[in-house]
């Protein structure tokens, strides 16, 4: 009787044991962690854009949308003139924003790191920079229609000082105005990600650089740069994506004398043209994927991440 309980006990025990041990696994464990957060990107990111790409493949007419397979979308696109500078000025824009969002951001972000020494008065300083971020992008950006107006405070500003006869027509409603307000509103997105690496800098390596008789320019180019590229990288995608894809602030800012490519898409929509309204949606986004796949080529973010 004790031999066969003896005998008969193993069986159950290892069955509960490999039960144990397949659900124990990290690569299962791992797998069922993920799997919520993996059903939300495929309900709300992967199915949406599949959805996108399908349509764009769509034909339409003036009162209907035809469910049948055609490239005439992407031919239109490619073949219009109009398209091409559109894109032409979308990318200008992303590449003005970035440029002065980068030599703003990045001063901005050295001072803090490395010429306030009070960490009290970093963390002031820095949430003083956020404190435009508390009011709606939209109104941030209006704000700025009766700053540069004809009659607004800057020209009539210029006027009592005496350094202009007649308002500057340039201030406002023009590539000017769009740049200014694409800078103000994302200026941001390249401070935080530059100065959170910088904070990670080894100081001991500044010191080294300047006992090396190292000018203060010198460990700039060849420290600290080098050792910011990971966030400087983080920003430029955060900018560019966001200007690329903002067609609010060029409708406003330029009194709609302007356009990108986010103002095609806008109009299509308003035509009931979803299918060439996709097409376009869905250059745009390949295109900002390239343009972040070669921007990852140039550095590994994954060590800032």
């Amino acid at each position: 009787m004790t031999e066969t309980m003896a005998t008969a006990t193993p069986e159950p025990q290892a069955s509960a044991a490999r039960k144990r041990g397949w659900l124990g696994s990290r690569h299962v464990v791992g797998w069922l962690e993920a799997l919520p957060l993996t059903i939300v990107l495929l309900t709300f990111l992967v199915l949406p854009i599949v959805t996108i790409v399908i349509v764009s493949f769509w034909r339409a007419t003036e009162f209907s949308i035809i469910p049948a397979f055609s490239t005439e979308n992407y031919e239109f696109l490619f073949g219009s003139s109009v398209a091409w500078r559109v894109f032409g000025a979308t990318f200008r824009y992303a590449f003005i924003s970035w440029l002065f969002c980068l030599t703003i951001g990045f001063t901005v972000a050295y001072y803090l790191a490395f010429h306030i020494r009070s960490q009290t008065t970093q963390i002031a300083l820095f949430l003083l920079c956020t404190i435009p971020f508390w009011t709606s992008n939209i109104i941030r950006m209006i704000s700025w229609i009766p700053f540069l107006g004809r009659n607004g405070i800057a020209n009539q500003t210029l006027i009592d000082l005496g350094l202009i006869d007649q308002p500057l027509e340039w201030l406002l409603y023009s590539d000017f105005s769009v740049i200014l307000a694409f800078v103000h509103l994302y200026t941001l997105f390249m401070v935080v990600p530059i100065f959170n690496t910088m904070m990670r800098i080894d100081k001991s390596l500044i010191e080294a650089a300047r006992d090396n008789g190292a000018s203060g320019f010198q460990t700039l180019v060849h420290v600290i740069i080098p050792l910011t590229k990971p966030g400087i990288m983080i920003g430029t995608i955060f900018v560019v994506t966001l200007v690329m894809g903002d067609f609010i602030t060029v409708r406003f800012m330029s009194g709609s004398q302007r356009a990108n490519v986010g103002r095609l898409i806008s109009n299509d929509i308003g035509l009931l043209q979803y299918p060439s309204a996709a097409a376009t949606a869905v250059v745009l986004l390949c295109t900002v994927l390239i343009t972040i796949a070669i921007l990852l080529r140039f550095v590994d973010i994954r060590k800032e991440l």
